[in-house]
Order: C-alpha cells, then structure tokens, then sequence
C-alpha cells in the first residue's frame, strides 16, 4: 500500500500528474469505485473530483473541500433557471477557476460521465481517462444526448476502462485501448464482520434470521421479487441499508419483517452485516442491470456471508459459476436459496471465497489502473518540472 505523504507538498509532475475526475457521483452519496482508486491516487498525487451542479445559487460559484483521503471535492453551485447550454457555460468558468487558482498545470482528465464533455473539452490534458463504470445510458432519468457524448469521449479518451467483464464484452469494438478492470473488494475491511461485536442500534431490535442488503434502492431493486420473498417467509426479515433514489420511497413493499434502515457510512457497513445470516443481490432484470458489475458481491463474501442474487451477469460469472453465489430470479426459487444457504453455509464455503478473493484487491487494482494511466502519458524525464501556467485554451485564458 502506498504510503501517505504530507499531501501539502504534492507537486505535479509528468509521471504522476494531478487527476481532475468529472463525477455524475456525489463524493459523499455511496462510497464506491470513484472513492477506492481515486483516494489512492489522492496519496501520490493531487486529485480534484468534480461533481455535477446544484441549481441552488443566486450567482455561480464552487464549493472545495478536501476529503480526508485528501482529495479536492468540488461542488458547484449555479442558478436554477439556467438551461442546459447556460448551465454548461457556468461549469466551464468554474472549472477554468479550479485550474487556474489550484495551478492545475500537468494534469489527466479523468471521466465518470460524458456530460461533462459540454464544458471541459476546451482543456488541454496530458491525458484522458473514460471510466465507464455503468452503462448510463439504461438508467432512469439518464439525459439526452448521454449516446452521443459518450462517443465523443471515447474518440478522445487515450484509455477507456469498464467496471466489469459484461460492460467490456458491449464496448470493446468501440475504443482500440480498452480494457475491463472489475471493481475489488478491501477483504481486510469487510472482513471485520466476522468478529463478535456490538450491534448497531437500529438493527438490535430485529429479529433474526435476517436476509440482507446494502446499496442504493432504485430502479435496479426488484421491487415484486422483494416483496413476494417478504411476504413468502413472514418468519425471516429483510434488513435493507442504503439511500432510496430515482424511485418513489412509496413504491416499496412495507411489512413486519421489512426493515428499510437508511444510508449508512461505508465504515459502519461491517457491524451491519456482521448480524446477517444471508445476503442478498434482489436485482431485477432490466435494462438498467444489464451490465452492472456489483461491487457488494465481493464485499459480502469477505464478510464471511452466503450470498444469494439474481442472474446479474457479473454476478453469474463468476460468482455462480464457481458456486459462490447461489442463482434465483423466481420468489420461489429465491426463496428456496435463501432457505438452503440458512442451513448448508459453513467453514468450507466461506475458506473457498477466501482463496477467491484473494487473487485480487483495491490495491491491485488501483496499480492496474496506475500502469494502464502511466501508459498513455507523454514520455517525460521525472526531473521535469512543470511551469506554473494553468493548462487551458487561449480563448478560455482570455476569458477567466
């Protein structure tokens, strides 16, 4: 693991330039993919991560925090009746005022969503990173010309990265460097929920067995599948943890043994599924699943969990595969996996995904991504030293 330097003294060089990521994520919403490889860079190197703008202000201005990773997060703040090309035009100055007043001089562009393309394709980096984590274009609320945007990242981006195998096996004829790079587990981390400890308060009071789940609830959640598995074993109860979004919280089954806890901190995750007895992926099959990779397969394995999930491609392969998972989309057949892992999960199972998931980790895979980035970079003796004149366009100097 790399060590933490005194990030006040982080200098940009052509090796190890400054990443400045453009997010559809919030920072603080769901600690997942952007959060593991980007703090990791965060310790070698200086990281802005942009998000998408909150119409909320009289005038436009960006919020910057520093993570305690030690990445710059940025949120903008613009007016709320802006249109799209206003609103573009807002972000493109207060991204040219985070280059120019943090001296962004050597940096790589580093993209969660295309979108951003509208107001940051006049800068000129050392290089470009398209990491397509989900297939955007599938979720609800995904906005117009997401296709097209993407397509022009990918005609610029010098590397492209999926975050699982399904989502390369759909794009790899598009981009000539391309390469899947799964999403990992911190199996130390979640491996925490295998020690006896105190339950969280507001799970104490829940009777056991309990089926659980950790995410976002949204439009990938089987709501029918969920409901009908509920409804079938009054005597077990489902413990969701994790944010309702782009879903009406209405739409949700409710009953005695449903138990929607809330968003949680990735930190506290661990006590939580420390009292589970089973885990659960109640994905549906739709086109916003199509070609998600879920990082909480992973995590629950090392939390020593038997795992249950619909047939997610990701999931299936390879988790389903090497009997690691067990496979259901019916409520009877969840329902019946759910009931045998209840009685047959034991040492053997959990010692099998820890010989999996050893072969790989979020170290690992953040030095995979490192040397694919590191390769794409313009060749440059480390000794350079950079000159301190933020990286944009003539016209976009004369206007900041």
């Amino acid at each position: 693991m790399v060590p933490t330097p005194d990030r006040s003294s982080l200098v940009a060089t052509p090796a190890h330039p400054d990443i400045l990521c453009l997010s559809h994520l919030r920072w603080n919403f769901v600690y997942q993919r952007p959060q593991h490889l980007l703090t990791r860079f965060a310790r070698r190197q200086r990281v802005f991560y942009v998000e998408e703008p909150i119409a909320d202000a009289a005038a436009s201005y960006a919020e910057i925090s520093r993570d305690p990773s030690g990445v710059f997060v940025v949120v903008p703040h613009v007016p709320c009746d802006l249109d799209a090309i206003a609103r573009d035009r807002e972000m493109r100055t207060l991204v040219d005022n985070v280059v120019q007043s943090h001296q962004l001089t050597t940096f790589v562009l580093w993209y969660y969503t295309p979108m951003a393309l509208a107001f940051t394709s006049h800068l000129r980096p050392a290089a470009v990173v398209y990491d397509c984590m989900d297939e955007l274009s599938a979720f609800a609320g995904a906005p117009a010309g997401l296709v097209a945007a993407e397509r022009t990242l990918m005609a610029k981006a010098d590397v492209m990265l999926t975050g699982g195998q399904s989502l390369y096996e759909a794009k790899r004829h598009l981009h000539p460097n391309i390469h899947a790079v799964p999403s990992s587990v911190d199996a130390a981390f979640f491996g925490l929920a295998r020690r006896p400890q105190p339950e969280p308060a507001d799970q104490a009071a829940v009777p056991s067995p309990r089926i659980g789940f950790f995410g976002v609830l949204d439009e990938r959640l089987d709501i029918p599948l969920l409901a009908a598995s509920a409804a079938a074993r009054p005597d077990w109860h489902f413990v969701l943890v994790g944010p309702v979004a782009k879903i009406d919280p209405a739409t949700l089954p409710t009953g005695a043994n449903l138990h929607y806890l809330g968003p949680k901190s990735y930190e506290s995750l661990p006590s939580y599924i420390a009292g589970w007895d089973v885990a659960v992926l109640p994905f549906a099959r739709n086109d916003a699943t199509r070609f998600i990779s879920p990082t909480k397969t992973p995590e629950y394995l090392a939390a020593g969990r038997p795992v249950v999930s619909t047939s997610i491609r990701d999931v299936v392969r390879p988790y389903g595969e090497t009997g690691l998972a067990a496979i259901a989309d019916t409520p009877d057949g969840f329902v019946a996996a759910i009931a045998a892992a209840l009685v047959t999960h034991g040492p053997e199972a959990t010692a099998a995904a820890d010989r999996f998931l050893s072969r790989t980790s979020w170290d690992a895979t953040w030095a995979r991504v490192d040397r694919l980035v590191s390769a794409v970079l313009p060749v440059a003796s480390e000794a350079d030293v950079p000159t301190r004149r933020p990286c944009l366009t003539p016209m976009a100097a004369a206007r900041t």
